[in-house]
């Protein structure tokens, strides 16, 4: 660790909620090092959420994006670096090092390396009207698709939905394939499923359930021509895929970190190496109000994760004690789901007046998972009694 006379350095790996949230809570909590943020991107950390919703739709241009203006990292002084790229982290010598051989020293170090979407090892997965969406030239990709373009998005996740309802709405045929009865429906059930297909077909979106992708036709065709393993085709101007993420934890699993299809730490964000904290989506993390570590995909925990890692980072007593929840706007219709989110063996579903409805999820006799539309206080109330580990009732 750093001397008394000298400031400790801190470097985190990564330009997403997570970096950002832990640069500067750690400056909130009175963190006096210095701070440097090593993110991949060019563009500085800015919002995701969008790129399958308002700013697809265009709704909402770059300038509503940046999660922090200019000044607000160097009022922090916090030392942005962005087009970096990490090669290695070697614990040995306390330093990462890029792909350009540039080194950067640390005493403390926050992986917040995030994710990356899944691309199956099919034939044609790599023709160039093939695509995933993660980052804002992917959503403006996507936004090049005119009315008479057709979109095939492969998987029903909720990064898939969004982005399929909001092709729609700008008059693109669109048609999702999924493996499932419905989209969600291993996830949140049968009832859910069919209230968010619903939506999706409302806006004219086609849904080809039960359909597992094969192969993309060959480089000479004009259109893409998705093959599915019951024999059907589907040919479109554009592939989607969105069949969930991997974690960007090699840099951590080279360095001897442990790793389980993410960083494995502590509800302080803490792994085994103290000098070394993880957060957000890379991040395998400890909390104690599951009591076991559960593995998140949403952009809120990512903010909370980070925050927690900064106030860590500063000396602060800090956990992630809360139970992880996410909302999702599917064209105008907004799903708000709290939860432990690893599993449940029986639900309740409740409809509500004006399409609104409310599902409870229930595991060994207790509450685990709750899903409302059009009903915040049952969404809060139920955050409530999963945290509080109430009986399934």
């Amino acid at each position: 660790m750093a001397s008394a006379v000298e400031a400790e350095r801190i470097v985190i790996v990564g330009g997403g909620p997570a970096a950002h949230a832990a640069a500067g809570s750690y400056r909130k909590a009175g963190g006096t090092g210095l701070v440097s943020i090593l993110a991949r991107e060019d563009d500085p950390p800015y919002e995701r959420p969008p790129l399958t919703k308002a700013f697809l739709r265009g709704e909402s241009g770059r300038e509503a994006l940046p999660l922090g203006e200019p000044r607000w990292y160097t009022e922090r002084g916090i030392d942005l670096r962005t087009g970096v790229e990490v090669a290695e982290l070697d614990l040995g010598a306390a330093a990462v090092r890029t792909g350009d051989g540039e080194s950067f020293g640390f005493d403390r170090i926050v992986l917040a390396t995030g994710a990356e979407p899944i691309v199956p090892p099919i034939p044609g997965a790599d023709r160039e009207l093939v695509q995933t969406v993660r980052r804002i030239a992917d959503s403006e990709r996507l936004a090049g698709l005119a009315g008479d373009d057709r979109a095939l998005v492969v998987g029903s996740g909720f990064i898939g939905c969004e982005a399929a309802a909001s092709l729609a709405m700008r008059n693109v045929e669109v048609t999702v394939a999924t493996q499932e009865e419905a989209p969600q429906d291993a996830r949140l059930g049968e009832e859910v499923a069919a209230r968010i297909a619903g939506w999706l077909e409302e806006l004219g979106v086609e849904i080809a359930a039960g359909a597992e992708l094969e192969s993309i036709g060959a480089a000479g065709d004009t259109a893409g021509r998705a093959r599915f393993a019951d024999g059907a085709e589907i040919v479109a101007d554009r592939i989607l895929l969105a069949l969930g993420v991997e974690r960007n934890d090699g840099l951590a699993a080279a360095a001897g970190i442990a790793v389980d299809d993410g960083i494995e730490v502590d509800a302080s964000m803490t792994t085994a190496d103290q000098r070394v904290l993880a957060a957000g989506d890379v991040a395998f993390a400890f909390n104690p109000g599951a009591g076991r570590r559960l593995r998140v995909e949403h952009w809120g925990e990512a903010l909370n994760m980070g925050e927690v890692a900064g106030r860590t980072l500063a000396g602060v007593d800090a956990g992630w004690d809360v139970a992880p929840g996410f909302w999702s706007t599917i064209g105008e219709q907004t799903l708000k789901y709290v939860g432990w989110g690893d599993g449940w063996d029986v639900s309740r579903f409740e409809p509500g007046s004006d399409g609104a409805f409310v599902c409870r999820y229930g595991r060994d006799g207790e509450l685990v998972g709750v899903a409302a539309h059009g009903d915040d206080a049952a969404y809060e109330r139920g955050r409530e009694l999963i945290e509080e580990r109430a009986a399934w009732s």
